[in-house]
């Protein structure tokens, strides 16, 4: 053995650098293992090209929880959130376009150029979500019940749980409708105008495999209006210096406490005796030792990959091959000698470039979007993609040279499994479809591109350890989310394996740059002592 420690954690995720922190300012020894040359694994900056940092997989913030902001002291280790208004623009094949963010006089009226009844609508309809994420977000922090389960603190958590609930009084179906229904049946009662539902129905599909009107969307596009960025509610922002600021400051107080952190360590096994956690090895057959681990991957990789099946009940390897890692999403990134000069604002009188500050939305019609997904059921790219895309550099001018730019594009649909081709075969080909689209909105685009890197679902598999190329570590769909998240009896982040914890974003509540996974396991960790 090469060393002993109270808890090893595998990987240096954004929720494995929380749970690490937590448990050494709880006076823990705690290493880090990270297989790659630096932490952070899908929430990392990295200069691709010289001068230019990308957000290479993560790319906006908002869900980091304040408490853990907070608690951690973050700001002190460099970490610092930059808002972005206006936050949304889509423009419109017609040569028109929207803008939407935090300023509300600015929103009613780019949604009033649509329709003056949705102007009137938005308001309520967010003050809707606002009493629902009332109810929801405090099950962020909380491990879920188990409904299965008669110990006093299940059922005094799951009343608790219904109390809260019957206080929603008459948004109690709307709240259950976000849970688990589709995103357009939402949009479409609440507006009228496509423009508007096209804006807000892209954020329901980000990461999905799944079009909006198919039942799972409305969460994940509540999903995206949770959160804050410096207090104010509902917005998203950059970090300076791009995503990895977030784990390089979480590593940094993790350090402070006296965790120690190993990169260029990739873990080959997680080493059991007689059902009971002992340590690790490494590929190199480095062996440390420790009575408890928490494994920052996912589900399939912890239990399928770094155990030995044996080591489990066959039904419970059955339950985790069954777990849907189904993704459809594509990431590109871009260096840019010139901003896109998009055709819609050209005498629009907008301060230059401020509708670049935010998320830039291509998918002109909810059809589109349909028609989008059609083609990624049946294992093909999308003829026609929807782009997600952004340009950190408008707001944060440390991640690119003078005068250059950095840009982000994430696309649907890019189907993980192909019917007839492989995605190292044909991703430069899909990418050079998306630069395509683009370019009809901004015919400078094209020219302006000085590289790119384009990342696969394969690729995205490949480099941060993502199953299926899922970047919330399996589907959040209803089947899979808060007592059921990664399966049922489970939710409490421990595992068959006594000692053996998971902390990442496989366990509840999911996917997003929260840390509510890494803050959660920590605090059930510590329970166990």
């Amino acid at each position: 053995m090469s060393g002993s420690y109270d808890i090893i954690i595998v990987g240096a995720g954004h929720n494995g650098l929380v749970t690490a922190a937590y448990l050494a300012r709880a006076g823990k020894r705690v290493l880090v293992l990270e297989r790659r040359h630096v932490v952070g694994g899908a929430c990392v900056t990295e200069e691709l090209w010289p001068g230019f940092k990308v957000s290479t997989a993560a790319y906006v913030n908002s869900l980091l929880r304040p408490e853990i902001i907070r608690d951690l002291e973050l700001s002190r280790h460099g970490f610092e959130l930059l808002p972005r208004s206006p936050s949304s623009f889509t423009p419109f094949p017609d040569g028109r376009f929207l803008l939407m963010g935090p300023d509300k006089e600015l929103t009613r009226q780019q949604v009033a150029k649509f329709s003056e009844r949705d102007a009137e609508a938005l308001p309520r309809y967010e003050a809707m979500l606002e009493r629902v994420a009332a109810f929801i977000e405090p099950t962020l922090l909380e491990t879920p019940p188990n409904p299965w389960s008669l110990r006093p603190t299940n059922l005094a958590r799951l009343a608790g749980l219904g109390w809260r609930f019957l206080q929603l009084g008459r948004e109690g179906p709307a709240a259950l409708e976000i849970l688990t229904g589709a995103a357009r049946p939402i949009l479409d009662r609440w507006f009228e105008s496509e423009q508007l539902k096209i804006a807000l129905a892209t954020d329901a599909i980000i990461g999905a495999m799944a079009s909006p009107t198919v039942p799972g969307t409305a969460y994940v596009l509540f999903h995206h209006v949770m959160g804050e960025c410096n207090g104010v509610r509902g917005m998203w922002g950059y970090v300076r210096g791009g995503m990895g600021g977030i784990t390089q400051a979480l590593a940094s107080a993790a350090r402070v406490h006296r965790a120690e952190i190993r990169v260029n360590s990739p873990v080959a096994k997680i080493v059991t005796r007689r059902g009971r956690v002992k340590g690790v090895a490494l590929e190199d057959g480095t062996e440390f030792q420790a009575r408890k681990v928490v494994s920052n991957a996912d589900a399939h990789v912890t239990f399928l990959q770094l155990l030995e099946e044996r080591e489990l009940e066959p039904e419970f390897v059955a339950a985790v091959k069954s777990i849907d890692y189904a993704s459809a999403s594509l990431k590109i990134n871009v260096a840019l000698s010139e901003l896109p000069d998009f055709t819609a604002v050209r005498g629009s009188g907008l301060p230059p470039n401020g509708h670049l500050r935010g998320t830039i939305h291509v998918a002109p019609t909810l059809d589109y979007i349909e028609r989008a997904y059609d083609d990624a059921k049946y294992g093909r790219p999308s003829a026609d993609p929807i782009l997600e895309c952004t340009i950190p550099s408008v707001v944060d001018t440390t991640v690119a040279p003078p005068g250059k730019h950095v840009m982000s594009f994430f696309v649907q649909y890019a189907p993980y499994q192909l019917r007839n081709a492989s995605w190292d075969q044909v991703k430069h080909e899909f990418a050079d479809r998306c630069f395509d689209i683009l370019d009809e909105y901004a015919p400078n685009f094209k020219r302006s591109v000085i590289d790119r890197q384009v990342l696969s679902p394969l690729d995205l598999e490949r480099r941060f350890g993502l199953t299926g190329g899922n970047i919330f570590q399996g589907a959040m769909t209803l089947s899979q989310l808060f007592f059921l998240r990664p399966l049922p009896g489970y939710a409490d982040y421990r595992t068959p394996i006594k000692g053996l914890y998971l902390c990442g974003s496989a366990t509840h509540p999911g996917g997003g740059v929260m840390g509510a996974c890494g803050y959660n396991a920590a605090r059930e960790i510590l329970r166990d002592r």
